[in-house]
C-alpha cells in the first residue's frame, strides 16, 4: 500500500475551557434551530472573533449534553479536507465534529422530510477501527494495524446557520456541520485497497453531480485520519477500538430535497446509497 504524503496539517489546539456565557448562548442558540427546524443566524456573533477553541467548547458542550441525554457516541467526522473550502473559510486545517449513533441511517431506509434543515450530500471513506489509538503522535504503521476495515459512506452535512452563512467558527460550533450518515455494508481491509488512489462517483438521481479520488482528501483519507488521531489524544480523548471514522469527502457535496437518491461509488470499496424520502411517499405510507 501507498504511504500518504509525509507532510500533516497541524494538529487543532483545542484546549478544554470550560462552559462560558458565550458558549452556552451559542449552543443553546444552535440546540433551538435544531429543535425547531428553524435555521439560525451565524453563531460567530455570539464568541470571540475566529475563536476556534470557543467554537469547540460549544461542539462538547453539544456532545456532553447528548451523552447525558443518553444518545451514544460512536465515533468522529473529519471535515474541510478540501483545499477549496479551506481557501473559501480561511483556514489551513482540517476540523471534526461527533458521530453519535442515532445519526446512522441503514442503507434502504428512507430519511424522512423534515429530519434536517439544509441537507447537502457528500461521498467519503469510513474507517472502523478494531484497537486504541491513543499517541500523539501516531505513525501510519499504528493506523493500519488499529483500523479494522474501511466502508464507503455517505455523509448527509447540515447546517443549522441560515443559509449556509459559516466560517469555520460556525461549523466547529455546529458539530462540524455533520447531520447523519449512512455506512455501505461490505467491510473491506486496508490491505486490499489503496485508499490515496481510489477513484470515486457520486450520482444523483441517476447523473453524476461529484468525482473525486482518495488523493482529494488531505493527499489521502488516512492523513485525515492521523490528523484526527492525534488532534483527539492531545486532548485526552483518543479514538477507540469500534470508533467510527468519516474521514472527510473525495469530491464536491451535492444539495439533496426530497425525493432525490444519491448512490456513490468508490473503487475497491463499493456502493452505498442514501433515499430521501418525499411527503407524498410519507403520507402514502401512513
Amino acid at each position: 500500500m501507498s504511504a500518504p504524503p509525509h507532510s500533516s496539517p497541524p494538529v487543532a489546539t483545542v484546549s478544554p475551557l470550560e462552559p462560558t456565557d458565550a458558549v452556552n448562548r451559542a449552543a443553546a442558540v444552535l440546540e433551538e434551530a435544531t429543535r425547531t427546524g428553524v435555521p439560525c443566524a451565524p453563531v460567530r456573533s455570539l464568541l470571540p472573533e475566529a475563536d476556534v477553541e470557543a467554537a469547540y467548547a460549544v461542539q462538547r458542550l453539544h456532545v456532553e449534553r447528548g451523552i447525558t441525554a443518553g444518545r451514544r457516541l460512536v465515533g468522529r467526522k473529519i471535515g474541510l479536507t478540501s483545499p477549496a473550502v479551506q481557501l473559501q473559510l480561511g483556514v489551513d486545517r482540517p476540523d471534526f465534529g461527533a458521530l453519535f449513533a442515532d445519526m446512522a441511517v441503514p442503507e434502504g431506509r428512507p430519511i424522512a422530510p423534515g429530519r434536517l434543515l439544509q441537507p447537502k450530500v457528500e461521498a467519503e471513506v469510513a474507517l472502523v477501527l478494531g484497537t486504541d489509538l491513543p499517541h500523539r503522535d501516531p505513525t501510519l504503521a499504528d493506523l493500519l494495524r488499529a483500523t479494522a476495515f474501511a466502508l464507503p459512506a455517505l455523509e448527509i452535512v447540515d447546517s443549522r446557520i441560515a443559509d449556509w452563512d459559516i466560517t469555520i467558527v460556525d461549523t466547529v460550533a455546529d458539530n462540524a456541520s455533520c447531520g447523519l450518515y449512512v455506512l455501505g455494508g461490505t467491510p473491506v481491509p486496508l490491505d486490499r485497497v489503496d485508499l490515496r488512489a481510489v477513484t470515486m462517483t457520486l450520482a444523483k438521481n441517476g447523473e453524476t453531480v461529484s468525482e473525486g479520488t482518495g488523493a482529494d482528501c488531505l493527499g489521502s483519507p488516512l492523513t485525515a485520519a492521523l490528523w484526527l488521531a492525534s488532534t483527539l489524544a492531545g486532548l485526552g480523548d483518543p479514538l477507540r477500538a469500534g470508533d467510527i471514522v468519516l474521514t472527510g469527502a473525495l469530491g464536491p457535496m451535492a444539495v439533496a430535497a426530497e425525493g432525490d437518491e444519491f448512490t456513490a461509488h468508490i473503487e475497491g470499496l463499493g456502493t452505498v446509497t442514501a433515499t430521501f424520502a418525499s411527503a407524498a411517499t410519507e403520507g402514502a405510507a401512513a
